[in-house]
Protein backbone atom coordinates (compact mmCIF):
# COMPACT_ATOMS: atom_id res chain seq x y z
CA UNK A 1 0.00 0.00 0.00
CA UNK A 2 1.46 3.47 -1.27
CA UNK A 3 1.37 6.01 1.67
CA UNK A 4 -0.10 9.44 0.42
CA UNK A 5 3.28 11.80 0.54
CA UNK A 6 2.88 14.63 3.44
CA UNK A 7 1.89 18.19 1.78
CA UNK A 8 3.82 20.82 2.78
CA UNK A 9 1.07 22.46 4.91
CA UNK A 10 0.30 19.34 6.65
CA UNK A 11 3.75 19.55 7.42
CA UNK A 12 3.74 22.74 8.52
CA UNK A 13 0.64 22.44 10.64
CA UNK A 14 2.68 19.57 12.69
CA UNK A 15 5.63 21.02 13.02
CA UNK A 16 3.89 24.70 14.90
CA UNK A 17 1.80 22.50 16.73
CA UNK A 18 4.14 20.51 18.05
CA UNK A 19 6.43 24.13 18.39
CA UNK A 20 3.69 25.50 20.08
CA UNK A 21 3.49 23.37 22.92
CA UNK A 22 7.35 23.57 23.52
CA UNK A 23 7.28 27.89 23.54
CA UNK A 24 4.07 27.42 26.03
CA UNK A 25 6.18 24.88 28.23
CA UNK A 26 9.67 26.84 28.14
CA UNK A 27 7.86 30.00 28.51
CA UNK A 28 5.51 28.65 31.46
CA UNK A 29 8.91 26.86 33.10
CA UNK A 30 10.94 30.62 32.90
CA UNK A 31 7.98 31.57 34.91
CA UNK A 32 6.88 29.40 37.07
CA UNK A 33 10.02 27.85 38.59
CA UNK A 34 11.31 31.11 39.57
CA UNK A 35 8.20 32.16 41.48
CA UNK A 36 8.19 28.75 42.78
CA UNK A 37 11.63 28.88 44.26
CA UNK A 38 11.00 32.01 45.62
CA UNK A 39 7.84 31.10 47.44
CA UNK A 40 9.78 28.12 48.73
CA UNK A 41 12.48 30.13 50.03
CA UNK A 42 10.31 32.49 51.88
CA UNK A 43 8.66 29.07 54.13
CA UNK A 44 11.77 27.91 54.85
CA UNK A 45 14.09 28.87 58.18
CA UNK A 46 17.31 30.41 57.89
CA UNK A 47 19.04 27.64 59.19
CA UNK A 48 17.72 24.52 56.54
CA UNK A 49 18.40 26.91 54.12
CA UNK A 50 21.85 27.64 54.51
CA UNK A 51 22.45 23.68 54.97
CA UNK A 52 20.62 22.49 51.59
CA UNK A 53 20.29 25.81 49.44
CA UNK A 54 19.84 23.87 46.74
CA UNK A 55 16.61 21.88 47.75
CA UNK A 56 13.39 22.50 45.99
CA UNK A 57 11.08 21.07 48.65
CA UNK A 58 10.01 21.40 52.01
CA UNK A 59 9.09 19.54 55.03
CA UNK A 60 6.10 20.14 57.01
CA UNK A 61 8.92 19.97 59.80
CA UNK A 62 10.55 23.10 58.11
CA UNK A 63 7.78 24.80 57.02
CA UNK A 64 7.39 28.42 58.76
CA UNK A 65 5.46 31.48 58.35
CA UNK A 66 7.83 33.52 60.79
CA UNK A 67 9.38 35.38 57.85
CA UNK A 68 5.87 36.86 56.69
CA UNK A 69 5.03 37.76 60.13
CA UNK A 70 8.56 39.75 60.02
CA UNK A 71 7.43 41.36 56.95
CA UNK A 72 4.21 42.33 57.41
CA UNK A 73 4.96 43.50 61.22
CA UNK A 74 5.05 47.01 61.57
CA UNK A 75 8.87 48.65 62.63
CA UNK A 76 7.40 49.73 66.44
CA UNK A 77 7.64 46.43 66.81
CA UNK A 78 10.49 44.74 65.35
CA UNK A 79 9.28 44.31 61.81
CA UNK A 80 9.95 45.42 58.26
CA UNK A 81 6.08 47.37 58.10
CA UNK A 82 4.86 46.10 54.74
CA UNK A 83 1.51 46.19 55.74
CA UNK A 84 1.99 49.96 55.58
CA UNK A 85 3.83 50.14 52.54
CA UNK A 86 1.18 47.70 50.62
CA UNK A 87 -1.12 50.43 51.67
CA UNK A 88 0.38 53.52 50.33
CA UNK A 89 1.43 51.70 47.06
CA UNK A 90 -2.49 50.58 46.76
CA UNK A 91 -3.35 54.18 47.28
CA UNK A 92 -0.67 55.61 44.88
CA UNK A 93 -2.06 52.99 42.05
CA UNK A 94 -5.41 52.82 42.28
CA UNK A 95 -5.50 56.44 42.13
CA UNK A 96 -3.32 56.44 39.32
CA UNK A 97 -6.13 53.84 37.38
CA UNK A 98 -8.79 56.05 38.25
CA UNK A 99 -7.27 59.34 37.32
CA UNK A 100 -5.89 57.97 34.41
CA UNK A 101 -8.63 56.52 33.11
CA UNK A 102 -10.86 59.83 33.71
CA UNK A 103 -8.29 61.44 31.54
CA UNK A 104 -7.67 58.49 28.84
CA UNK A 105 -11.08 58.18 27.75
CA UNK A 106 -12.65 61.77 26.89
CA UNK A 107 -9.00 61.49 25.06
CA UNK A 108 -9.22 58.75 23.45
CA UNK A 109 -13.09 58.84 21.98
CA UNK A 110 -12.41 62.54 21.13
CA UNK A 111 -9.14 61.03 18.96
CA UNK A 112 -11.29 58.21 17.66
CA UNK A 113 -14.87 59.76 16.68
CA UNK A 114 -14.20 63.26 16.22
CA UNK A 115 -12.57 65.20 13.01
CA UNK A 116 -10.13 67.70 13.53
CA UNK A 117 -6.83 68.14 11.83
CA UNK A 118 -3.94 65.98 12.53
CA UNK A 119 -6.07 63.78 14.43
CA UNK A 120 -4.51 60.79 12.30
CA UNK A 121 -0.36 61.65 13.28
CA UNK A 122 -1.98 62.53 17.26
CA UNK A 123 -1.80 59.23 18.09
CA UNK A 124 1.33 58.48 17.12
CA UNK A 125 2.51 62.25 19.15
CA UNK A 126 0.88 60.89 21.85
CA UNK A 127 3.60 57.65 22.14
CA UNK A 128 6.66 60.61 21.29
CA UNK A 129 6.87 60.86 25.19
CA UNK A 130 8.20 57.80 25.09
CA UNK A 131 11.20 58.56 23.48
CA UNK A 132 12.63 60.67 26.83
CA UNK A 133 13.99 58.29 29.19
CA UNK A 134 12.33 59.00 32.51
CA UNK A 135 15.47 59.82 33.85
CA UNK A 136 15.89 62.76 31.70
CA UNK A 137 12.68 63.70 33.27
CA UNK A 138 13.20 62.94 36.84
CA UNK A 139 14.92 66.64 38.28
CA UNK A 140 12.83 68.74 36.61
CA UNK A 141 9.70 66.94 37.72
CA UNK A 142 10.98 67.01 40.90
CA UNK A 143 11.95 70.39 41.17
CA UNK A 144 8.66 71.19 39.91
CA UNK A 145 6.57 69.41 42.17
CA UNK A 146 8.80 70.63 45.33
CA UNK A 147 7.81 74.50 44.13
CA UNK A 148 3.86 73.22 44.76
CA UNK A 149 4.59 71.53 47.77
CA UNK A 150 3.90 67.91 46.53
CA UNK A 151 7.64 66.45 46.27
CA UNK A 152 6.89 64.08 49.37
CA UNK A 153 3.32 63.48 49.21
CA UNK A 154 1.71 60.27 47.72
CA UNK A 155 -0.58 62.65 45.72
CA UNK A 156 2.20 63.78 43.85
CA UNK A 157 3.48 60.54 42.77
CA UNK A 158 0.19 59.28 42.01
CA UNK A 159 0.29 62.62 39.47
CA UNK A 160 3.59 61.89 37.81
CA UNK A 161 2.28 58.17 36.99
CA UNK A 162 -0.68 60.13 35.59
CA UNK A 163 1.70 61.93 32.97
CA UNK A 164 3.63 59.08 32.61
CA UNK A 165 0.57 56.56 31.54
CA UNK A 166 -1.85 58.93 30.26
CA UNK A 167 -0.66 58.86 26.62
CA UNK A 168 -0.19 55.22 26.10
CA UNK A 169 -3.69 54.65 27.71
CA UNK A 170 -5.09 56.92 24.85
CA UNK A 171 -3.35 54.97 22.32
CA UNK A 172 -4.46 51.38 23.67
CA UNK A 173 -8.36 52.64 24.59
CA UNK A 174 -8.19 54.24 20.55
CA UNK A 175 -6.87 51.36 19.10
CA UNK A 176 -10.16 49.81 20.50
CA UNK A 177 -12.78 51.96 20.57
CA UNK A 178 -12.16 52.51 16.85
CA UNK A 179 -13.24 48.89 16.16
CA UNK A 180 -16.72 49.75 17.96
CA UNK A 181 -19.30 50.56 14.81
CA UNK A 182 -20.50 54.40 14.55
CA UNK A 183 -23.73 52.74 13.58
CA UNK A 184 -24.25 52.04 17.03
CA UNK A 185 -23.91 55.39 18.11
CA UNK A 186 -26.13 56.42 15.61
CA UNK A 187 -29.07 54.24 16.98
CA UNK A 188 -28.57 55.67 20.79
CA UNK A 189 -29.19 59.15 19.03
CA UNK A 190 -32.43 58.22 17.07
CA UNK A 191 -33.12 57.22 20.91
CA UNK A 192 -32.59 60.82 21.93
CA UNK A 193 -28.92 60.40 23.59
CA UNK A 194 -26.66 63.14 23.87
CA UNK A 195 -23.59 62.34 23.04
CA UNK A 196 -22.36 62.10 26.89
CA UNK A 197 -25.52 59.59 27.59
CA UNK A 198 -24.21 58.00 24.70
CA UNK A 199 -20.63 57.19 26.07
CA UNK A 200 -21.72 56.54 29.23
CA UNK A 201 -24.64 54.12 28.59
CA UNK A 202 -23.04 52.40 25.33
CA UNK A 203 -19.66 53.06 24.44
CA UNK A 204 -18.16 52.48 27.73
CA UNK A 205 -19.97 48.81 28.69
CA UNK A 206 -18.79 47.88 24.97
CA UNK A 207 -15.26 49.21 26.20
CA UNK A 208 -14.80 46.92 29.45
CA UNK A 209 -12.34 44.71 28.09
CA UNK A 210 -10.13 47.37 27.10
CA UNK A 211 -11.27 49.55 30.17
CA UNK A 212 -9.70 46.60 32.04
CA UNK A 213 -6.83 45.84 30.25
CA UNK A 214 -5.60 49.14 30.40
CA UNK A 215 -6.52 49.67 34.23
CA UNK A 216 -4.57 46.33 34.78
CA UNK A 217 -1.87 48.17 32.82
CA UNK A 218 -1.82 51.11 34.37
CA UNK A 219 -1.97 49.75 37.87
CA UNK A 220 1.17 47.46 37.12
CA UNK A 221 3.41 50.42 36.38
CA UNK A 222 2.32 51.95 39.15
CA UNK A 223 2.69 49.13 41.71
CA UNK A 224 6.48 48.59 40.69
CA UNK A 225 7.56 52.08 39.68
CA UNK A 226 10.59 52.36 41.68
CA UNK A 227 12.61 55.90 40.49
CA UNK A 228 10.01 58.11 40.79
CA UNK A 229 8.73 56.65 44.36
CA UNK A 230 12.49 56.83 45.30
CA UNK A 231 13.04 60.39 44.11
CA UNK A 232 10.11 61.51 45.80
CA UNK A 233 9.09 59.41 49.11
CA UNK A 234 12.89 58.58 50.16
CA UNK A 235 13.02 61.67 52.89
CA UNK A 236 9.77 59.87 54.12
CA UNK A 237 9.83 56.64 54.94
CA UNK A 238 6.17 56.41 56.74
CA UNK A 239 4.72 56.91 52.69
CA UNK A 240 7.09 54.72 51.22
CA UNK A 241 5.58 52.49 48.40
CA UNK A 242 6.38 48.52 48.91
CA UNK A 243 9.31 48.80 45.80
CA UNK A 244 10.98 51.01 48.13
CA UNK A 245 10.80 48.57 51.15
CA UNK A 246 11.64 46.03 48.97
CA UNK A 247 14.73 47.92 47.93
CA UNK A 248 15.58 48.50 51.76
CA UNK A 249 15.37 44.55 52.61
CA UNK A 250 17.64 43.52 49.55
CA UNK A 251 20.41 46.28 50.69
CA UNK A 252 20.07 45.22 54.62
CA UNK A 253 22.56 43.03 55.80
CA UNK A 254 20.88 41.99 58.70
CA UNK A 255 17.90 41.06 56.76
CA UNK A 256 18.24 36.96 55.86
CA UNK A 257 17.47 35.97 52.23
CA UNK A 258 14.59 34.00 53.36
CA UNK A 259 12.78 37.65 54.46
CA UNK A 260 13.41 39.10 51.28
CA UNK A 261 12.04 36.45 49.65
CA UNK A 262 8.81 37.13 51.88
CA UNK A 263 8.76 40.52 50.81
CA UNK A 264 9.62 39.66 47.06
CA UNK A 265 5.94 37.13 47.49
CA UNK A 266 4.27 40.10 49.14
CA UNK A 267 5.21 42.22 46.25
CA UNK A 268 3.96 40.45 43.46
CA UNK A 269 1.10 38.24 44.62
CA UNK A 270 -1.39 41.26 44.63
CA UNK A 271 -0.65 41.64 41.00
CA UNK A 272 -1.17 38.11 40.34
CA UNK A 273 -4.23 38.12 42.07
CA UNK A 274 -5.69 40.97 40.03
CA UNK A 275 -4.41 39.71 37.17
CA UNK A 276 -6.48 36.69 37.27
CA UNK A 277 -9.71 38.59 38.51
CA UNK A 278 -9.07 41.03 35.61
CA UNK A 279 -8.29 38.03 33.22
CA UNK A 280 -12.32 37.01 34.26
CA UNK A 281 -13.91 40.15 34.40
CA UNK A 282 -12.19 40.75 30.79
CA UNK A 283 -14.32 37.84 29.28
CA UNK A 284 -17.29 39.03 31.13
CA UNK A 285 -16.84 42.68 29.40
CA UNK A 286 -16.75 41.62 25.97
CA UNK A 287 -20.42 40.82 25.76
CA UNK A 288 -21.94 43.78 28.17
CA UNK A 289 -23.62 46.41 26.55
CA UNK A 290 -24.21 44.37 23.39
CA UNK A 291 -27.68 44.01 24.50
CA UNK A 292 -29.71 47.11 24.04
CA UNK A 293 -32.88 47.17 26.89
Amino acid sequence: MTRTPMTRAQFEERLFRVLRWVVIAFLAAITIVPFYYMVLLSVKPIDALLLDPGSLWVSAKEFTLDTYRNVMTPTEDGGQGFTRLLLNSALVSLGTVVLTLAVSVPGAYAISRLKFFGGRQISALFLAVYLFPSTLLAVPLFVIFAKLGLSSSLAGLAIVYVAQTVPVSIYMLRNYLVTIPYSIEEAAALDGCTRLQTVRKVILPLAAPSLMATGLYVFMIAWNEFLFALLFLAADPGKWTVSLGLAQLANGIEVSKTVLMAGSVVLTIPVVVLFFAAERLLTEGLTSGADKS
